[in-house]
């Protein structure tokens, strides 16, 4: 998944879950998302967090 629509799909989720999502670079250099409270990964490899309550 490229970054553009790794951070797309990650403020759309962000928005439907209301919950805090990651975007993070894994091991094989691709980019992913999941909600934080599941990412147990390296926080080196965090290339954001969107948070839906922030300001």
């Amino acid at each position: 998944m490229s970054l553009e629509n790794a951070h797309a799909f990650a403020l759309s989720l962000a928005a439907t879950l209301m919950v805090t999502i990651v975007v993070f670079r894994a091991g094989d250099g691709s980019i992913s998302v999941m909600p934080a409270d599941e990412y147990d990964g390296d926080d080196d490899a965090i290339v954001n967090e969107l948070d839906p309550f922030a300001p």
